[in-house]
């Protein structure tokens, strides 16, 4: 089994390549995001181990990268950080698994076999309807060849939708998966996005893709407008 490790720190680099190298991997090492970036798309690996804080680009950019350009070799990443939403901003960006340092070497094998057991994840399906796309994997949207560019809670917005096209989605259904269950600010905030949206999607291309059922809430046509 092929091995990518990238981390900046040249003692746990090495103790973590000649420790896996023990276990029967095959070990390559990158020291920057950067040199990371490019060995994982040049070569192929089963497994990449990738530290979160690098030089030259961010773990974060490397694994949005990689998935960006369609490699889905299994990602666990490595952060001297603890908190919930640093563990969330990298499955989100594309990672399979994370572990906290310190870490136990024993947990680092254990999690690496059961990746490659995995295997590559399948590329997430993209959302269409006509000539609009959403890419989730890629964090992209499309009119035709033309990208539109939106922000993140836009992106959720429109993905929400696009999952539901053809059917009414309340506000309040809104609300609970683009926002969450404890909002408690505004609920006219879903019109206000919705109108960025129209300002993005639609209105540029002459199209209305989201149509307004009053009473009821949003619908996104199946055709895309």
């Amino acid at each position: 089994m092929r091995v990518l490790v990238v981390e900046d720190e040249t003692g746990l680099a090495e103790i973590v390549r000649s420790g896996l190298v023990e276990e029967g991997f095959a070990v390559d090492v990158a020291h920057t995001g950067i040199d990371g970036l490019w060995t994982a798309t040049e070569y192929p690996y089963d497994v990449i181990v990738l530290d979160i804080m690098l030089p030259g680009l961010s773990g974060y950019e490397v694994c949005r990268q990689l998935r960006q350009r369609d490699v889905w070799t299994p990602v666990l990443m490595l952060t001297a950080k603890d908190g919930e939403y640093d563990q969330a901003d990298a499955l989100d960006l594309g990672a399979d698994d994370y572990l906290i340092k310190p870490f136990s070497f024993v947990v680092l094998v254990a999690r690496l076999r059961a990746l490659v057991r995995r295997g590559a994840p399948t590329r997430p399906t993209v959302l269409v309807a006509g000539d609009l796309a959403v890419d989730p994997a890629r964090r992209r949207v499309s009119r035709g060849e033309i990208v539109v560019r939106v922000t993140a809670r836009e992106f959720a917005l429109l993905e929400f939708l696009m999952r539901n096209r053809g059917d009414v989605v309340s506000k309040r259904a809104i609300i609970d998966n683009v926002w969450d269950a404890h909002f408690d600010g505004d609920p006219n905030i879903v019109e206000v996005y919705i109108g960025y949206l129209r300002r993005k999607i639609d209105e540029p291309f002459g199209r209305a893709a989201i149509q307004t059922e009053r009473g009821m809430g949003y619908r996104l046509a199946a055709d895309g407008g």
